[in-house]
């Protein structure tokens, strides 16, 4: 009996930094945060990604519903400038502590 091989493991999102809010020299619109996708540096690059949700995870100190870990939805909006940088809303507005943390791009819905 030849032995069964592992299946290569599929990863449906992509990853992200969060490098902050979106912001004017002056003034800064916590509604907004700007994403930078891996392996995405041009703008012509980041159309394959509007649309498509965010999740950024992080764990609380209190469990709901027996887990600590937590999830705060959001969707990439619009292009950011020319270098590959996505606007992203999200469902509340994320907290300071996500600035330089990694998000989840997932990989729909699908627009193709």
């Amino acid at each position: 009996v030849p032995l069964a091989k592992m299946p290569q493991p599929c990863r449906l999102y992509s990853k992200a930094v969060v490098l902050g809010y979106r912001r004017s020299n002056h003034s800064q619109q916590v509604h907004t945060n700007l994403l930078q996708i891996e392996g995405v540096n041009s703008r012509s690059d980041t159309e394959f990604y509007m649309g498509k949700r965010v999740a950024f995870i992080y764990k609380a100190d209190r469990a709901r519903k027996d887990s600590k870990i937590r999830v705060i939805w959001g969707k990439v909006t619009i292009p950011h400038g020319n270098t590959g940088v996505v606007r992203a809303k999200f469902t509340k507005n994320l907290p300071p502590k996500s600035i330089g943390a990694s998000v989840r791009v997932m990989l729909y819905p699908s627009r193709v």
